[in-house]
């Protein structure tokens, strides 16, 4: 049989994804159940135990499905790009109305009604979807009335159906937002995890890891010349260049998302883990 990747496709010994039959052995095969994501974010893990390293993350609002639930853990396959793992079945929820608008600023707060000075209920990152079921204005700053309850800065969200113009610029807002391995949100982000969150900003579906993202864009010879957008991929890496001699990324150097000449960048990670692997042009 064809040997899929585990991180895109749900089976394993005793359970598989009844998408799967024929193609993977398993000793039962099942529909995956819709769910969504009830928490700020989740964190998608490789095992079912709060030890366990974080491979990925969800945002409020992201759809799944949930093919196996046991012991407070849910195994499930994100919808949008359809990474497999688990997550405390505590943070899913049956699913709800679509949500009608999109986090746009990097971080944004709940509040426990239409005044900045009420109680913060939660934060929410950049790519959160929420259901806005009406406006109102306070102070002079309008906020948008969630059918959850609460509310938020209007201007932190956007209608669910748009999209930023140039994904470059909206990860450029999320300079100095801490490196986190794992990490998908505007709390913690790593190097595939900036470029997929910006790009799902700007309305395309990038894969997570580098190792996909590298193989789902067309390559480009940087002696032809560099240009805003592309990406600089090597061994477990990828940064976004911001003009033809520039790079913003994740990165364990600073621990942060930051700008760093690509120049200086490819000296200073050639000793660890060698030269760029390719260029690629979304």
């Amino acid at each position: 049989m064809t040997v899929l990747d585990r991180r895109l496709n749900a089976f394993r010994p005793d359970l598989a994804d009844e998408r799967l039959r024929g193609r993977v052995e398993a000793r039962r095969f099942a529909a995956g159940r819709p769910a969504a994501v009830a928490v700020p974010v989740a964190d998608i893990k490789a095992a079912p135990a709060p030890e366990a390293g974080v491979d990925s993350q969800l945002l409020l609002g992201d759809a799944v499905a949930v093919f196996d639930e046991k012991d407070g853990w849910a195994w499930v396959q994100a919808a949008r790009d359809a990474y497999v793992g688990y997550v405390r079945a505590d943070a899913l929820a049956a699913p709800a109305a679509a949500p009608t608008h999109v986090v746009v600023a990097p971080r944004s707060f709940v509040y426990s009604r239409d005044d900045l000075k009420s109680p913060r209920v939660e934060a929410l990152s950049m790519g959160s979807g929420v259901a806005v079921s009406g406006h109102a204005e306070s102070r002079g700053t309008r906020y948008a009335l969630l059918a959850s309850g609460g509310a938020m800065i209007a201007a932190h969200l956007r209608p669910a159906g748009g999209h930023a113009a140039d994904y470059v610029a909206v990860a450029e807002t999320l300079e100095h937002t801490p490196y986190l391995w794992g990490g998908t949100s505007g709390f913690g982000l790593d190097c595939s995890g900036l470029v997929q969150l910006a790009m799902r900003m700007a309305g395309r579906n990038a894969p997570r890891d580098t190792d996909m993202q590298e193989r789902a864009f067309a390559p480009v010879d940087p002696a032809a010349g560099l240009k805003r957008g592309d990406l600089v991929f090597w061994k477990g890496h990828v940064a976004v260049m911001l003009d033809a001699e520039n790079v913003i990324h994740a990165n364990g150097h600073t621990m942060l998302v930051s700008r760093e000449r690509l120049a200086g960048a490819i000296g200073r990670i050639e000793p660890l883990y060698g030269r760029p692997t390719s260029y690629r042009r979304p």
